[in-house]
């Protein structure tokens, strides 16, 4: 098996995972988690330095997720890539979890910032990114963040400040899936040109295919070879993907399904 089919049947094992996990818990958000487990794939089998047996290790690359409720597709990627017992997956939102149904510093380690309240994962990058500066550490500061949460202001403050400081170790990533919990984005809070808005501020603008293996690799060592300034890769995502009854629907933003609907989840993603 290639390096690609081997980042392929992972992001397959991290979808069947997080229909697992929020049928189990009966509560959860599956459909962005579906949306970005090319991307997860690729981040920890090819892209981030990390160690999943030494979690704090000091020269590992951090990843801040800023929209936090889509946490079941980072859990699953760390539980199939070394961190924790695969089995564990299953407690996700138990009250005495570490998978907690928002990422949490104080339960698990490997997680660099607790989230909840959208829009405030990429003010939390800027400073680790200057810090890392300060310190002359040469680690990447990833920030996974939502097409949703860019209705809000505190978002745009801190796309400012990054380009006010060239943090070029910056490189943020957005799942644009055109869906948030009350519907389409553009009819919510019109975004549109979101890329752009970014570009015209500063950032390094690329854009690519979410769910394509080679295109995502490719717009992550595209990023990191940039050294001017913060990069943003806007991926195209379908929400729900994988999962034909889920795709492009606003109901699995945040609804567990049933047993049976989990079973033809199940069955449509081991045939897929």
């Amino acid at each position: 098996m290639n390096e690609v089919e081997e980042i392929k049947d992972l992001a397959k094992n991290i979808r069947m995972e997080v229909i697992k996990m929020v049928t189990s818990a009966k509560s959860g958000h599956p459909g962005g988690p579906l949306g970005l487990a090319d991307i997860y794939a690729v981040l920890y089998k090819k892209i981030m330095n990390h160690d999943p047996k030494n979690p704090n290790w000091e020269k590992r690359d951090r990843l801040i997720l800023s929209n936090g409720h889509v946490c079941a597709v980072r859990y699953a990627a760390m539980g199939l890539t070394g961190y924790f017992p695969k089995e564990e997956l299953l407690t996700f939102r138990n009250i005495n979890s570490r998978l907690q149904g928002h990422p949490s510093t104080r339960y698990m380690e490997g997680l660099e910032s607790s989230s909840g309240s959208l829009g405030q994962g990429l003010s939390v990058s800027v400073g680790l990114a200057l810090g890392a500066r300060m310190k002359k550490e040469e680690h990447t500061i990833y920030t996974c963040i939502s097409d949703g949460e860019c209705g809000e202001g505190m978002t745009w403050e801190a796309a400012q400040s990054a380009v006010h400081y060239k943090l070029n170790n910056l490189i943020a990533f957005m799942d644009r899936n055109f869906i948030q919990i009350d519907g389409n984005t553009e009819e919510v809070m019109r975004l549109e040109p979101l890329g752009k808005k970014f570009e015209t501020f500063g950032w390094n603008l690329i854009e690519a295919d979410g769910h394509n293996i080679p295109d995502i690799i490719s717009a992550f060592e595209k990023a990191k070879s940039i050294k001017e300034g913060p990069t943003l890769i806007v991926f195209k995502t379908v929400l729900g993907k994988g999962v034909s009854y889920m795709e492009n629907q606003a109901k699995w933003h945040g609804t567990p399904p049933s047993a049976e609907q989990e079973a033809e989840a199940l069955k449509e993603l081991v045939h897929s």
